[in-house]
C-alpha cells in the first residue's frame, strides 16, 4: 500500500504556481490587493446582469410576450442580490460552520476580508432580497426567481475556480491519477497517506457540475424549451440541480475542519447508524425538497 501511495504522489498533478492576488499596490503605506476571488464575484455579477437583461429584452420568451419586469429594474434587482449574497453568505458561514467561535468573538463576524462565506447562506440572502424586491415592485416572484436561476451558474463557475486558485476547499486524499498536490501544511495533513499526498480537485468538480453543466441545462431549458413561460419550473430545476451536484461532490470534498474531533476525524456534521453526512450535504437536502415542490406545483399549474 505504501508503494502505491508513493507512486500516486509522483504521478499526481502538482498545484500550479498561482497567486490568490491578481496584483497588489502600495498606497500611503497601506498594501492593497485585487484578488481573483473578488474579481470572480464582480464578473459573475456583471454576467448575471447581462443574462437577465438579455432575457427581458426577448419578449417572445415570456408568457403573452410580457417580461416580469423592465430592463431598468434589473439593475436595482442585481444590487439587492449582491447585498443578499454578501450579508447572507457571511451570516450563513457564522451560523452553519463556526457559531461557537463567533459567539466568543462577535466583532470578527463582521470581518469579511478574513474569509468565510457560505453558499447556502448566500442563497438564503438572495431569496430574501428577491422576495423583498418583488413585493416592493409588485412583481411575479416565480418569474423573477426563474431568471435569477438562469443567471446564477456563471458566478458559481467562476467562484469555484477562484477557490482552486486560492488553494482552499480542496478534496479528500486520493490515489487517482488526476489528484492534485496542494501546497500547505493543512493540505498535506493526510492521515494514512505518505507525503506529498494528492487530493481531489473538488473545486474543479464543482465548477464543472454546478457552474458549467447546470448552467448549460438552465440556458437550454429557458431558451430552447420555453420554460420561462411556465413560472417556477426553472427555480425548481436549479434547486434540484445544484443540490444533487453539491451532494455528490461532497463525497470527494474534504469536510469542513470545524467539525473534526478526535472521535470524528473525517469531519462529518451528522452521523446516525451507518449514515454519515457533511454539513454541505445536510444543507442541500432542503434545497432538493424545495426544488421538487416548485417543479410539482409548476407542472400542475
Amino acid at each position: 500500500m505504501a508503494t502505491a501511495i508513493k507512486d500516486m504522489a509522483i504521478n499526481a498533478i502538482k498545484f500550479p504556481n498561482l497567486s490568490p492576488e491578481l496584483f497588489s499596490f502600495n498606497l500611503g503605506g497601506f498594501e492593497f490587493a485585487i484578488r481573483w476571488y473578488a474579481l470572480a464575484y464582480i464578473i459573475g455579477v456583471v454576467l448575471a446582469l447581462q443574462i437577465i437583461k438579455f432575457a427581458l429584452s426577448k419578449k417572445n420568451l415570456w408568457t403573452d410576450c410580457a417580461p416580469p419586469m423592465t430592463v431598468d429594474q434589473a439593475d436595482e434587482l442585481v444590487t439587492n442580490l449582491v447585498l443578499g449574497i454578501i450579508l447572507g453568505g457571511r451570516l450563513g458561514f457564522v451560523l452553519f460552520y463556526q457559531l461557537d467561535y463567533y459567539l466568543l468573538h462577535p466583532i470578527e463576524a463582521l470581518m469579511i476580508w478574513q474569509g468565510g462565506m457560505s453558499f447556502h447562506g448566500g442563497f438564503i440572502g438572495v431569496a430574501i432580497a428577491g422576495i423583498w424586491f418583488c413585493k416592493k415592485n409588485a412583481l411575479s416572484l416565480s418569474s423573477v426567481g426563474d431568471i435569477i436561476s438562469v443567471a446564477s451558474p456563471p458566478g458559481l463557475f467562476l467562484g469555484r475556480l477562484s477557490n482552486f486558485v486560492n488553494n482552499e476547499l480542496w478534496g479528500r486524499p486520493t490515489e487517482w491519477a488526476w489528484g492534485v498536490i496542494f501546497p500547505g501544511k493543512m493540505a498535506q495533513n493526510c492521515p494514512g497517506f505518505s507525503t506529498p499526498c494528492a487530493r481531489h480537485a473538488s473545486q474543479i468538480y464543482e465548477a464543472g457540475l454546478e457552474g458549467f453543466l447546470l448552467g448549460a441545462l438552465m440556458i437550454w431549458l429557458a431558451y430552447s424549451c420555453n420554460w420561462l413561460r411556465k413560472p417556477g419550473r426553472l427555480i425548481g430545476m436549479f434547486l434540484i440541480g445544484y443540490g444533487v451536484c453539491r451532494f455528490s461532490v461532497e463525497f470527494f470534498r474534504q469536510p469542513d475542519p470545524y467539525f473534526i474531533t478526535q472521535d470524528n476525524p473525517i469531519g462529518y456534521a451528522l452521523s446516525i447508524a451507518s449514515t454519515n453526512l457533511t454539513m454541505g450535504q445536510m444543507l442541500t437536502l432542503p434545497m432538493i425538497c424545495l426544488g421538487s415542490l416548485f417543479l410539482f406545483k409548476a407542472f400542475r399549474a
